[in-house]
């Protein structure tokens, strides 16, 4: 049996044959890697070293091998044609095994990272390639078994069905998890990137894999949820179908203001916060009766969900401030004992603003008297962080004088804004439009938590309807004011044009205050 086989030389042409098969092998690893992407790694080459040896020895040896009897041979003690056998036997079984990975590489970089990604437009999950990369070693491990050792399939079909049967008995949950997740990717409920709602938490998608769903809440804490858990549970995607969605909050209110006021209050309140959209703009619900409130509800939206917190923070912080500027009360509950001291608190402002208020030069015409009496109708407001006080183009009739914290000043100048100046305590803003009427020419943006006295039109109105040199000093002020702006005392030098320029501008300027103050 032995002289079937080629003479020694064959094994010459064989030891000259592997290292040329396996430098093409690793040319053509190298093309698929470069051109194609494909990562094969280790078992790219030991598959290289296996098909090299297997081939040329499939060639020389093949033949003989199958022609022979296996059976007579061993019982004949051939050791000669069981040692080729066996050889031939595990170059095989090296060359299927190590194949197998290859193939999954190829189809992983193929299909789930090429054609897949391109067709769904999204990026494939990761645990489907692990599954179909098993289906493909085991597929390997019956050719290996039938093929190669000549086993039945069916043997080892039915004994593997019965280990799995085992197996999956002891591994319920697993095993419903691998399926809860193939039924999710099927289904597509979610994708990686999509925000959830899941207990209550509002959390990012990071991956699905075979066994659970990964999600990463807005503090940065990982979730770890089973499959089956998130097939059983009811799934809020905040970001389907667009990543535009509304969200509500409930805010309480006192029931003595009128529900319509509040509500233009709350919406104005949201609409500042940085996040929230422009459109469709907030809405506010009248929700509830309370037991100690009228409960309402803002509804707003937003794509960003990563900022939920923030947006929520800047909303009801918002809200807070101008509560407390159109002095609208946010109940205490029934049962709390509250006991307002507020007098001492006024007090103290007024003594503030009473020392700052001879900065400005309108203020700087009046006398202690008047001073006291428009201080005394002034309204004290607060501004949260980031609240604009002032904004550019809106009409107003009131100015503003800072007592504490810092506040920034805007133009808007075709689309750019830019910073021009910073507040502090004692500065003002606001007293063209006060005294003129005209829109504000300038937004003011709280840099910190400001407190400000708000002096409005009918004070002012009042104390110029008593007093007619007031008047005449104000006018006279207010083409100061706007020659000075306009550069009129740099650039003219003779004086009749500048007290000719006064004169007009000061007669412009009483014929406005007579009108806005109807004097």
């Amino acid at each position: 049996m032995s002289a079937g086989f080629p003479e020694t030389s064959a094994l010459i042409v064989e030891a000259t044959a592997v290292p040329l098969l396996f430098g093409v092998m690793l040319a053509l690893g190298r093309v698929l890697k470069r051109r194609a992407g494909v990562q094969f790694g280790l078992a790219y080459q030991l598959f290289s070293v296996a098909f090299s040896i297997w081939l040329p020895f499939e060639i020389l040896f093949g033949t003989a091998l199958r022609a022979a009897n296996a059976e007579a041979a061993a019982k004949a003690g051939d050791t000669n044609f069981l040692a080729h056998l066996s050889a031939m036997n595990v170059s095989r079984t090296a060359c299927v095994l190590l194949g197998a990975f290859v193939v999954i590489a190829l189809l992983r970089r193929w299909f789930w990272e090429l054609w897949f990604e391109k067709h769904q437009q999204q990026k494939a999950p990761k645990f489907l390639s692990q599954i179909s990369g098993l289906f493909i070693f085991i597929a390997a491990l019956l050719v290996v078994f039938g093929g190669v050792y000549g086993h039945s399939i069916e043997g080892v079909v039915f004994g593997s069905t019965v280990v799995v049967g085992i197996v999956g008995f002891a591994m319920q949950d697993l095993l419903g998890n691998i399926i809860a997740g193939v039924a999710l990717e099927l289904g597509k409920p979610f994708k990686t990137g999509d925000w959830l709602k899941v207990d209550g938490q509002h959390a990012e998608v990071i991956e699905v894999n075979w066994r659970s769903t990964r999600l990463r809440t807005n503090d940065d804490i990982y979730l770890d949820i089973p499959n089956k858990m998130i097939v059983g549970a009811t799934i809020t995607n905040l970001t389907y179908p667009t990543r535009q969605h509304a969200i509500r909050l409930s805010v309480g209110f006192e029931y003595s203001t009128p529900p319509n006021f509040i509500k233009d209050v709350m919406a104005r309140a949201a609409a500042e916060v940085s996040g929230v959209l422009v459109t469709p703009p907030p809405k506010v619900f009248l929700k509830d009766f309370g037991d100690s409130a009228v409960i309402y509800e803002i509804k707003f939206w937003l794509e960003d969900e990563s900022r939920f917190n923030d947006i929520v923070d800047g909303i009801r912080t918002n809200v807070w401030y101008a509560a407390q500027r159109h002095k609208i009360r946010i109940p205490f509950p029934i049962r709390t004992l509250q006991i307002d001291r507020p007098k001492a608190r006024r007090q103290d402002s007024l003594a503030t603003a009473r020392a700052t208020v001879r900065k400005q030069a309108f203020l700087q015409l009046l006398d202690e008297e008047q001073v006291d009496k428009l201080l005394a109708h002034a309204r004290l407001l607060r501004f949260g962080r980031g609240e604009k006080v002032i904004l550019q183009g809106v009409a107003g009739e009131s100015m503003f004088i800072l007592l504490g914290g810092e506040a920034e000043v805007f133009i808007d100048v075709n689309g750019q804004k830019t910073r021009v100046a910073t507040l502090h305590t004692g500065d003002y803003c606001g007293e063209m439009s006060l005294l003129t009427g005209e829109p504000r020419s300038a937004t003011v943006i709280a840099r910190t938590d400001c407190e400000m006295w708000e002096i409005d039109k009918p004070v002012v109105a009042e104390l110029l309807q008593e007093n007619e040199p007031l008047v005449l000093k104000l006018g006279e002020l207010l083409a100061q004011r706007r020659m000075e702006t306009e550069g009129v005392l740099a650039t003219t030098t003779e004086q009749a044009q500048i007290v000719t320029k006064q004169k007009e501008y000061t007669a412009g300027f009483l014929k406005k205050l007579s009108s806005f103050f109807e004097l």
